[in-house]
């Protein structure tokens, strides 16, 4: 198994390496030599994406003692992933700039840097948003463990209190027989 997994990850830094290469390339080409890059570098992200997903069931059937490794690798490819992504979404806004500069005639350096910046904004609003997503979660769950908890200590204070009333009616009937008692013997 592991012998696949390691299979997939040559794959896996050969396409990453030559993804990297051609996303740089992206800015420098002017028309249909940029638009067919765009659609190769998409494809191979997706073949990408494909050998990341492989890799994870190939992790899957390790055996649990050595797996830690290997899920730790997978997060790092996942980051780098992550980075392709985000490298060649920078690239394409800059293509797409290009081609709407052309349009208009237009510096778009600001239009850039504004771009830019509302990306940014944009994935950091995500991530805020997964983590208060995440934080309102671990509430809900934090306050139905203690919903169970207070219902939990209510039959216990319950069962307490029936102990305690079986405890007084004892006491008062062994009062009582002790009284029946004493007397019995006076007589």
């Amino acid at each position: 198994m592991s012998s696949d997994f390691e299979s997939y990850e040559q794959d896996f830094a050969v396409l990453t390496a030559e993804v990297t290469g051609r996303i740089g390339k992206v800015p420098k080409l002017v028309g249909d030599e940029k638009k067919q890059m765009v659609a190769n570098v998409e494809k191979q992200l997706e073949e990408a994406r494909e050998l990341l997903e492989q890799m994870e069931l190939e992790v899957r059937e390790i055996p649990p003692q050595s797996r830690g490794m290997y899920s730790s690798r997978m997060r790092s490819y996942k980051q780098e992933m992550g980075k392709l992504e985000a490298d060649f979404k920078r690239s394409r806004i800059a293509y797409s700039d290009e081609v709407r500069n052309e349009l208009l005639g237009d510096d778009g350096n600001s239009s850039e840097n504004q771009r830019a910046h509302l990306l940014d904004n944009t994935e950091r609003l995500e991530r805020s948003s997964r983590r208060l997503e995440a934080g309102y979660q671990i509430a809900v769950e934090t306050e139905q463990i203690g919903q169970e908890m207070l219902e939990n200590l209510s039959h216990d204070r319950e069962k307490i209190q029936r102990a305690r009333e079986r405890l007084r009616e004892t006491d008062a009937n062994l009062g009582k027989s002790s009284r029946i008692l004493t007397g019995m013997l006076r007589r």
